[in-house]
């Protein structure tokens, strides 16, 4: 909570997105930080279902859409989470699909009725894929069809995926403290001392 006050000081929060096994390892029930967190945030707050079964998801789905209107309802892209996305949208529940590591998944998501979907970035770039890339291919694709659908690219690393994403058109790019740290800490080229290159590795 700490951290979204922060980022809420410094105009940096347009939404957040929760994980529930982050959650938990701070030893608060999930929807005693959830209230929390929309009483401070007026964006879209992802609210993380744990089920992995039509049925729980719903259950989950509509408890959390409970607890504000901007609520929405974070969804793994399985088919059962496709199945409960198609049934909260047509309830009128906004939803987030998350782990989406491939092009295909990204359009099932869309023919779902996602409102957003979640590009795990970085942990493709783990294993030495371009994560970016698969971004541009998910918003091609999303162009080509007139989809609503929109990109939450998800799983970032580092400040240089935050600008790519920036970058593109109908992306929305989230950012851990970490990131705006590391924008706050960055020397210019300019600022390198007298003797040495902006590198450090001398003249």
């Amino acid at each position: 909570m700490g951290e979204i006050r922060k980022a809420i000081d410094l105009g940096l929060c347009d939404g957040v997105t929760t994980n529930p096994s982050l959650v938990a390892k701070t030893g608060r029930p999930f929807a005693d930080v959830l209230k929390e967190i929309v009483e401070l945030v007026h964006g879209p707050v992802s609210a993380e279902v744990t089920a992995v079964d039509f049925d729980g998801m719903m259950k989950e789905a509509k408890v959390y859409a409970k607890f504000a209107p901007n609520v929405v309802v974070k969804v793994p892209l399985v088919l059962e989470g496709l199945k409960a996305v198609k049934a909260l949208t047509d309830e009128g529940i906004r939803t987030n699909v998350t782990l989406c590591f491939s092009a295909s998944q990204a359009l099932l998501a869309a023919k779902a009725g996602a409102t957003y979907v979640s590009p795990f970035v970085g942990r493709l770039d783990d294993v030495s894929e371009d994560g970016m890339a698969l971004v541009a291919q998910i918003l091609e694709i999303y162009r080509n069809y007139d989809f609503a659908t929109q990109v939450l690219v998800a799983s970032v690393r580092n400040p240089l995926h935050v600008v790519q994403a920036a970058r593109m058109a109908r992306t929305s790019p989230p950012s851990r403290s970490r990131c705006w740290r590391s924008w706050r800490s960055t020397r210019s080229p300019t600022s390198a001392s007298p003797g040495s290159s902006p590198t450090g590795e001398g003249p």
